[in-house]
């Protein structure tokens, strides 16, 4: 008989606490009522109806691009802000590490407040943007985005061995080739890192989205906040399920290739122990 063991309890418990919604959320999207808290039986036809549904598709779109576009943007200036303040010391670093790193703890609805405002400034002054929409929304998220990659490109950054890029450089390596032959190659998991956290945040932001949208820039946790106010759409369930699916592919997918490399490299270690 097994002992009762708190440890395993508690995570059981929390694993229970955080996957228990979301298996409720993908066995209702195949409910055939409308109401989301009754069961009329299973049926798919909530799928199709969401197939159907452009508004609700224009705005995945409209989010998956805007958070690509962002992520990239945010990985090339953090990265450049992080190089910076990793490899310069200069009079001002500090605040500028503060500036940079502010957005990490400043509440959404100040951020989305002070773009909106600088936004309809510039329109004033330059009649640049002349609108709000996809390219406000880019601009905003790049902002807040740009501060989490600087972070964790941050400290890859200070835990390198600078005697490798100095090596390079005594060899007759030019700074700039430095970077981009050894620099770049040692901080690319943390760039890619940085690249998929933005795109998340990016993918879920809500707040500043509000704030810096306009006519035919909605994105998909506008379109999910304003419908839920008049009662869940099956319809969401549908969506929620395919990202949910999605995401558990890649991760198993991730996870599977991480094992063949951690299998291969204890291999290749017998083989060296063996000789």
């Amino acid at each position: 008989m097994m002992k009762f063991s708190f440890s395993r309890f508690m995570l059981w418990a929390g694993l229970f606490f955080l996957y228990a919604p979301m298996l409720i959320m993908v066995i209702f999207s195949f409910n055939e009522s409308r109401l989301v808290t009754v069961w009329a039986g299973f049926s798919t036809k909530w799928y199709g109806e969401l197939a159907q549904n452009d508004k609700l598709l224009d705005a995945v779109g409209n989010s998956l691009t805007i958070a690509f576009y962002a992520a990239t943007a945010a990985v090339i200036l953090g990265t450049i802000a992080a190089f910076v303040l990793a490899r310069f010391k200069f009079k001002g670093s500090t605040m500028l590490r503060g500036m940079i790193t502010a957005p990490l703890v400043m509440p959404e609805v100040i951020t989305g407040l002070s773009l909106l405002l600088l936004f309809v400034a510039l329109a004033q002054l330059w009649g640049w943007p002349a609108g709000r929409g996809m390219t406000t929304i880019f601009i905003a998220h790049t902002t807040f985005c740009m501060a989490y990659v600087a972070v964790v490109v941050g400290s890859r950054l200070s835990e390198m061995d600078m005697s490798i890029e100095e090596a390079a450089q005594d060899l007759g390596a030019p700074p700039l080739k430095v970077f981009f032959t050894i620099t770049l190659p040692m901080i690319a998991p943390a760039l890619l890192s940085g690249w998929l956290l933005a795109f998340t945040l990016s993918l879920d932001d809500l707040v500043i989205a509000s704030f810096v949208s306009g006519p035919g820039s909605t994105t998909l946790p506008m379109v999910v906040f304003s419908s839920v106010r008049m009662g869940v759409s099956p319809e969401i369930n549908a969506l929620a399920t395919i990202i949910i699916g999605l995401v558990s592919t890649l991760v198993l997918i991730a996870w599977w290739y991480s094992r063949r490399l951690e299998k291969a490299r204890v291999r290749d270690m017998q083989l060296v122990a063996k000789k």
